[in-house]
């Protein structure tokens, strides 16, 4: 969970979460979006990858990337405990 928050703490992350949220995208088209260099969205997508909050897959030359539910489990179970009412 600590990689998930820590992951979701950058801005830049939480735009490109809210751009895959209803389809995958190569990162050419992920960094077109942005005004930062290409590197740095590079960079940005491998801090989601590794916190497991995004995966990607290498069709021909291009890489793409796409949520990975999987990922938000354990961060998404700990806010719904957090705001859970009182017994």
């Amino acid at each position: 969970m600590d990689l998930a928050a820590s992951a979701i703490a950058d801005p830049v992350r939480r735009d490109i979460l809210a751009l895959l949220q209803h389809q995958r995208l190569p990162a050419g088209k992920i960094a077109a979006r942005f005004a930062i260099s290409r590197p740095a969205v590079s960079r940005h997508l491998r801090v989601l990858r590794e916190s497991g909050l995004v995966r990607d897959e290498l069709v021909g030359r291009q890489r793409f990337y796409a949520l990975d539910p999987r990922g938000f489990a354990e961060l998404t179970a700990w806010l719904t405990q957090l705001l859970a009412p009182p017994a």
